[in-house]
C-alpha cells in the first residue's frame, strides 16, 4: 500500500524485549494470520499510540508488549531508545525501545494479536554478520532490507531495520546501550 501524499503520519512504538536471565533471549512475535497487515511476519511486540497512552511512546510500547505477549510493564526496564523509523509503505513513524524483562516472567500469547512468540539468544543476534543486508522479493517487487535468520525464523523489513539499528548501537565503541544492558543482564 503506497503512502498518500496527504496522509497524516501516526506514531507507534515497539519493544525489543530481552530476558535478564541467561541466555538473555530476545522475544519476537509471529503476527497472527488473520491480521490485515503483515500477517504471519516475524516482528517485535508493538503498535500505534492510543489515547490511553497520553502521548507517551514508552507507555504505548509497554502496553502493546503486555497485550500481545502478557509481559506486564512492571516486569520491564527500558534501557534504550533507538531512532525513529519512518515506514515507507504505511503512515507510521515507529520508535523502538530496548527493554530488559525480569527473569521468570511468563509469556502469554494473545492469539488475536500473534500466533506465537519466539525466543532467540541475544548472542545469536549480535554475532558478526548475523543481521545483514539482503533483498526480499514480494511478487514483482524487490525490497532491499536487513535480514536475520535463526532456525525457522526469517526476519526482514521493519523488524530487520530495527535489528540492524540495535546491533550497530550495541557494537559501537563505548556503547551506552551495551553498558546499560550489561548492567541489567549481568546482575
Amino acid at each position: 500500500m503506497a503512502e498518500s501524499a496527504g496522509a497524516q503520519r501516526r506514531l507507534a512504538a515497539v519493544v525489543l524485549p530481552i530476558f535478564a536471565n541467561p541466555p538473555h533471549e530476545v522475544v519476537f512475535i509471529e503476527r497472527a494470520q488473520h491480521l490485515r497487515r503483515h500477517a504471519g511476519q516475524i516482528a517485535f511486540p508493538g503498535g500505534a499510540l492510543d489515547d490511553e497512552d497520553g502521548g507517551d511512546l514508552t507507555r504505548a510500547g509497554l502496553r502493546e508488549l503486555h497485550e500481545e505477549i502478557g509481559i506486564p510493564p512492571e516486569a520491564v526496564t527500558i534501557v534504550g531508545r533507538l531512532g525513529l523509523i519512518r515506514q515507507t509503505n504505511n503512515v507510521f513513524n515507529v520508535t523502538p525501545f530496548v527493554g530488559v524483562v525480569a527473569p521468570g516472567t511468563p509469556l502469554v500469547v494473545d492469539l488475536n494479536e500473534a500466533s506465537a512468540a519466539h525466543r532467540v539468544p541475544l548472542a545469536a543476534i549480535v554475532e558478526p554478520g548475523a543481521v545483514h543486508p539482503g533483498v526480499e522479493i514480494i511478487g514483482n517487487y524487490r525490497r532491499e532490507t536487513h535480514i536475520f535468520d535463526y532456525g525457522s525464523l526469517h526476519v526482514w523489513g521493519l523488524t530487520g531495520t530495527m535489528l540492524d539499528m540495535f546491533v550497530r548501537r550495541f557494537n559501537r565503541a563505548g556503547s551506552a546501550l551495551r553498558a546499560a544492558l550489561d548492567e541489567r543482564l549481568l546482575r
